[in-house]
Formats: structure tokens, sequence, C-alpha cells
């Protein structure tokens, strides 16, 4: 049985951030886009970004804030397409936003409504989106690209894939690009979860569950300091979790899988030194005052509660470096379904960052997390999505004029 051919200038595989944009930019370069998007839904991942609240960018940008094989490819990609170009590509679109620390959100505090002037840009330039259409085979014939499911070939000049990487399966990253991508030449980097939760060894945490604190954490690969970040940590059953957790996550998770010993130190008062810290609780111990109430005077009651049992008198110095130097032994990593992102994909090193177009296959680009970038929290991988979305849409519809 003959399958139905259903032909377009450029195909975009993906539905998601990078997709959506890749899409909007062809289409207003004059480009017959349309969108093939393996699940019943587009843009599923944008309504769970930022707790539902979608941060879509920040306006603190630096190199540094891109991580992965070639971060000055990301940053080049990320400076033709600015935060300050995604603000107003959305305002726009009729979406007002709101900076909050640097962190810009919708001013209505709404993932979906970002989702909804997206997708009322498709419906004005006519994209068409074909749904449930889950590729088995890709491949390129006469200058054209075969995008073959059970029952349909989709036609193409030109192909972007942007089908982003396996962080929160649930919400369409099922990691699947990875085989289109390897179909059609390229390769692909170990993958790993990134921004993510990590497991700890001690069996403390199942007490300690449940508190907040302001703190430094450190992680050491083989005794050796890696990376660092400052900002809420969360201790939970498992081990550790929240922002500064997720920063460092992803070189926790590349040493866990090389087999070095990884480990994390928390200083649960970085506004004090350890000398600082420990002349303030001798003052307090010399008025008399116990243990336990000095410490509730600096640390979260429950955290206070837990030093102050393991304090042994005349060994101060042991209890200022339990706080100072709160050691965990990280054993591994919460799995993809946890993770906000992956660390690794399709080298930049395969890709032209001045167009996203692959060095490997003429007429094929790519977007988004399906490449070997992960930003760090607080919106930098949702602009890389808009960024090298708009470059390959962009590239990829003036490639076709050209032809």
């Amino acid at each position: 049985m003959r399958k139905e051919e259903i032909r377009h200038e450029l195909l975009i595989i993906g539905g998601g951030a990078a997709g959506l944009m890749a899409a909007i930019t062809a289409a207003r370069e004059g480009a017959d886009a349309a969108i093939l998007e393996h699940t019943d839904k587009i843009g599923k991942k944008l309504l769970v970004t930022g707790n539902g609240r979608c941060n879509l960018t920040n306006l603190k940008q630096s190199p540094q804030c891109y991580r992965g094989g070639d971060s000055d490819a990301a940053w080049s990609v990320v400076s033709a397409f600015s935060q300050k170009d995604t603000i107003f590509f959305f305002e726009e679109l009729g979406l007002l936003t709101r900076d909050r620390g640097g962190y810009v959100y919708p001013y209505s505090n709404q993932a979906g409504s970002l989702l909804r002037v997206l997708k009322t840009e498709l419906f004005r330039l006519h994209i068409p989106v074909y749904y449930r259409t889950q590729i088995q085979r890709i491949y390129k014939v006469d200058g054209h690209f075969i995008c073959e499911t059970e029952d349909k070939r989709y036609i193409g000049k030109k192909v972007i894939l942007a089908t982003g990487s396996k962080a929160a399966p649930k919400t369409g990253s099922d990691g699947s690009g990875y085989a289109l991508a390897k179909e059609l030449g390229h390769t692909v980097t170990d993958i790993y979860p990134a921004l993510v939760q990590l497991l700890a060894k001690e069996k403390c945490f199942k007490s300690l569950a449940g508190i907040r604190a302001d703190a430094t954490v450190k992680l050491y690969l083989d005794e050796q300091l890696t990376a660092e970040d400052m900002g809420e940590v969360q201790l939970t059953e498992y081990g550790i979790s929240g922002i500064p957790v997720f920063q460092i996550s992803r070189y926790a998770a590349e040493g866990l899988a090389v087999g070095k010993k990884v480990c994390v130190e928390i200083d649960f008062c970085p506004a004090l030194t350890e000398r600082e810290l420990q002349e303030w609780i001798e003052k307090r111990l010399c008025l008399g005052i116990r243990i336990r109430e000095i410490l509730c005077g600096l640390l979260n009651e429950k955290l206070a509660e837990y030093f102050a049992e393991s304090f042994v008198q005349d060994k101060l110095g042991e209890l200022v470096q339990s706080i100072k130097r709160f050691k965990v032994t990280i054993t591994g990593t919460k799995d993809f379904e946890q993770c906000q992102v992956c660390m690794g994909g399709v080298p930049l090193s395969e890709i032209d960052a001045d167009s996203m177009q692959s060095r490997l296959t003429e007429g094929l680009y790519f977007a988004g997390e399906l490449l070997d970038v992960d930003g760090i929290c607080g919106g930098y991988n949702l602009q890389w999505a808009w960024s090298s979305g708009h470059l390959a849409g962009k590239s990829a519809a003036q490639a076709v004029a050209e032809r």
C-alpha cells in the first residue's frame, strides 16, 4: 500500500520551544513551513517551565551560562538572538513580560499565556501542525528529505531537527531525536541528567528531610573542587535539591559516570568564617546559653537540633566544621523523569554555528536541547531554544528561497 505523501518546503520536527520559534521565524521569511509533532499537543514542556510560570529568559547573560562541548559556539548563537531580542519577539506577539531580579516571566505569571501567543502566531501565519506524527525513518533522496511514519511520507527541501532531549519525557522529550540525527550521519555524545537532584549515601537525610537553608555547595570529584554555587538548598529523604544543587549536578552526573568519587560540601553558615562562627558560639556558651539555643539563632531549628545532638563538650571546632563543611557522599542523580534538561547531544562541532546547518548533511538544521548545550537555571535553556530556533528557522528559510 502506497503511503500518502505530504509536501512542504521546510519540515520542523518537534513542537517544543525551539521548533515553534523556528517555524514562526521561517514562515515570516516566506517559507512554507510545517511542524511534525509526535504527541497530541505542542509546547507541553513550556507549560511546566518555572513551576508553571515560564521563566522565558534572563537579563544577565554570559558565556559561562551555557555548558557543553563548545560553549564559545553556543554563546555565538545566543549573541545572534539575545535576551533583548527574545523579549521584543514576545512583546510583538502581545505578551507583556516582567523582570524579577533578571529572571523574565510573562506578566500574567502563567506559562499558558506564552504558549497561547505562540499558537496564535502559528494560526496567523498558516503554519500546519501534524500531531501524533511518529517518524520511523528519515533519509535524503535527490535533494529532498523523506520523513516516514507508519502511513505517511512527509517530503521537504529542508529539515530542522528540534526534538528536544530525554529530560521530562512525559512532556514529549523522549530522546527519539538522537536516533534521527544518527540516521542522518551525526554522532551523539553520552547523555546524562542535568539540573537534577542528587542522591546521598548518608542515612541522616531521612530525619533532615524538609529543611531549606541558604547555603554554599561545593562539588568535589576525586577530592578536586570542580564546581560551586550558593542559594537555597533543600534537604530531602534521598539527598539534596534546590537551585544551587541543580547548578552543580551536571558535573556530579559526569563524574559518577566515569567512576569518580563524588562528594558535596555544604556550608550552612556562609555569612561567617569558621573562626567568626566559633567565636560567636564561644561567646554565648560563656553566658551559660545551651548549644541548642545558640544554634537555633543561626540555623533552621530542625538543623540546629541535629547539630546540637552531635555536639561533644570541648570539641567546638568539630561542630563548627560540621556546620561549615557538612559532607555529603553522592551516589547518583534522579533520573530523566525528574531532570529539567540533559547534558550531551549532537556536538556543536558538527554544526555551523552561523546558520545551525549540519556540516555533514546539507539542508539539515538543528535547534534546541538535541544539541550538546545545557544552560544553568534561570531561563537560559529557553533562551538557547529561542536563539537556536530563530537562527535555524531564518537560515533554512533563506536557503529555500535561494534554490
